[in-house]
């Protein structure tokens, strides 16, 4: 899925109101000719970061429909019985060509799109004037941005804040608090936005996780946020939650 092309066609307003818009995946092998059929289509070639340049309403029509194309890119095959399985409801349901499957009986969460919960915080130093933020190998050089990791079967989101912090940066972190949630196509997570105080302040990075955690001043985030990359270090797009998550703890009116 990271290199397929999504072309996007509404067919107008219909009697409620709604506008139905029809998302195709394309092979990397056609990719090129499909481009050059097309001239006048706005190609999003990797999704990232040009997927954050899109206005609100577009990034939600894109992000929706790559991760429907993703699921079913990754569930051709049914996972309860291996048999084959065909779309129905719209693109939104695949079902099992088996008759005596037992997915064809109850809801069962294989059966349709998911959704992968990922907690994202904004982890505040115990005095409140600095903020933890870390780096993985694979970022660009001087990105840093707020942890973050998948949350598990049992856990709440505050469990799962507490426990990625400490697996990722050593650092204990207490209250928890959710903030705001971001749908993030890559291919099909749910950032859950959250800001966390810390208990304890020493940093021990575990190098499996990440590459580095650092507290950062509120003096050198309000820097790296008004004047960008003539700093030693700088943080995720606009458009990205953690961007939103370090402005709201300065208080720079995120939009959230």
């Amino acid at each position: 899925m990271k290199k397929e092309l999504l072309k996007y066609a509404g067919e107008g307003p219909r009697e409620d109101g709604l506008v139905a818009w029809f998302a195709l995946g394309i092979d990397p092998v056609a990719a090129e000719e499909f481009k050059q059929r097309h001239e006048n289509c706005y190609f999003l070639h990797p999704p990232m970061p040009a997927l954050l340049q899109l206005k609100e309403n577009e990034a939600g029509v894109v992000a929706q429909a790559r991760s429907v194309l993703a699921w079913h890119s990754r569930y051709k095959f049914c996972p309860t019985c291996g048999s084959a399985t065909k779309i129905e409801e719209g693109g939104y349901k695949r079902v099992c060509l088996k008759e005596d499957c037992p997915s064809l009986h109850g809801v069962h969460n294989t059966s349709y799109p998911r959704v992968d919960p990922v907690v994202i915080m904004q982890v505040i130093h115990p005095d409140g004037t600095k903020c933890l933020l870390g780096r993985q190998k694979r970022f660009p050089p001087g990105m840093f941005t707020c942890l973050a990791g998948f949350i598990e079967p049992g856990e709440t989101i505050e469990d799962a804040v507490r426990r990625e912090v400490e697996e990722e940066s050593g650092v204990k972190v207490g209250h928890v608090q959710y903030v705001a949630c971001q749908p993030w196509p890559m291919p099909s997570s749910l950032m859950i936005g959250c800001l966390a105080v810390a208990l304890s302040t020493e940093i021990k990075v575990d190098k499996n996780e990440i590459e580095d955690a650092r507290w950062f001043t509120r003096e050198q985030v309000v820097d790296v946020l008004t004047k960008g990359k003539q700093q030693a270090f700088f943080v995720p797009p606009s458009r990205a939650i953690a961007h939103q998550l370090i402005k709201h703890w300065i208080g720079m009116n995120p939009n959230l």
